[in-house]
């Protein structure tokens, strides 16, 4: 590739990140909004039965062929740590401030490293260590209510507790992509995601039906558009990571914290204090660390000789 056709691959990857990380701050601005009339499980079934719609066209146009796999076991766990993973977010988005929430969930990353080493049996360089370090380090700073966060939140439940919900959430979310590494030597994107969504749609119904609030009519009309919007993310997100490199035009994953931040104080007067902000800060270059620094011997090798694919974009609920 020319260096002006590689220049204009990173533009547009950059701004397709832009794009789909607003779209889908815009989606846990809508899961916060909802989370006033609906419970969480009718939340989170509601979003997975608007995936499976979505990716109807595209099993139609592809046949059930696509669908056929030997690794049952596999989406089976797939989809329970990720349907719980989801729970798990889509609960902080309901009890924390915006910005808050979106931090924890971009914790899930400092987690790959114990996971890999522990499954995988991936070693971990020093750089990924010491991002891991720096990164938990950002989150016990978050952990900490200052004066402008008190103990217990409007709705009486403890701050620190919903972070560690959230907390929970990106260990989950983190585990789930260990497991889709695990796949994707053998199962398609598509195949992955459709497993996914019908596993978490019916893992998911249960408690929504125990948990039903009745449902207001215009509500209907922002449930679709919460489905819209996350699909419309996870696509433009999914487009931009086929453009650019990761390592290129991965930083902007970060602009999530800024979107939160403006939207929670726009809609609900959030300011985040400066515990929030100095641990956003060492998140984020925990995050940039693990991300640019560059991979040890060992780890190239143990992938290539494991047969095991290269790392895949980030995941997204």
């Amino acid at each position: 590739m020319t260096a002006p056709a590689m220049t204009d691959a990173l533009r547009r990857g950059a701004l397709f990140l832009l794009l789909g990380e607003a779209l889908l701050a815009l989606m846990g601005a809508l899961v916060k909004d909802l989370s006033g009339v609906l419970s969480t499980e009718q939340i989170v079934f509601f979003r997975n039965i608007a995936g499976l719609i979505v990716l109807a066209p595209l099993l139609l146009r592809t046949g059930l062929n696509e669908l056929k796999t030997q690794l049952w076991h596999w989406h089976l766990l797939r989809g329970l740590v990720g349907v719980s993973a989801m729970y798990c977010y889509f609960w902080a988005l309901a009890h924390l401030p915006l910005t808050e929430a979106f931090l924890v969930k971009l914790s899930a990353p400092l987690f790959m490293p114990l996971l890999a080493l522990w499954w995988l049996k991936e070693p971990a360089g020093r750089h990924s260590w010491l991002a891991l370090l720096i990164g938990f380090a950002g989150v016990s700073v978050i952990l900490q209510p200052g004066a402008e966060h008190p103990a217990m939140l409007s709705n009486g439940d403890s701050y620190s507790t919903a972070l560690l919900v959230g907390l929970l959430g990106a260990f989950l979310a983190a585990l789930a992509k260990v497991t889709i590494r695990r796949m994707s030597a053998t199962e398609s994107s598509q195949r992955i995601v459709f497993y996914f969504g019908l596993i978490a749609a019916l893992v998911s119904a249960p408690g929504a039906i125990v948990n039903w609030q009745p449902v207001p009519d215009q509500t209907w009309l922002w449930l679709l558009a919460l489905g819209i919007v996350a699909t419309s993310g996870q696509l433009a997100l999914t487009r931009a990571y086929r453009i650019a490199p990761t390592g290129k035009v991965g930083v902007y994953v970060y602009s999530a914290v800024i979107y939160g931040a403006l939207m929670g104080w726009w809609f609900w007067d959030e300011i985040p204090p400066w515990t929030t902000w100095a641990g956003a800060l060492l998140i984020v270059l925990a995050g940039l660390l693990n991300l640019y620094a560059p991979k040890s011997r060992s780890e190239t090798s143990i992938r290539s000789s494991s047969g095991l694919p290269p790392e895949p974009a980030p995941d997204k609920i």
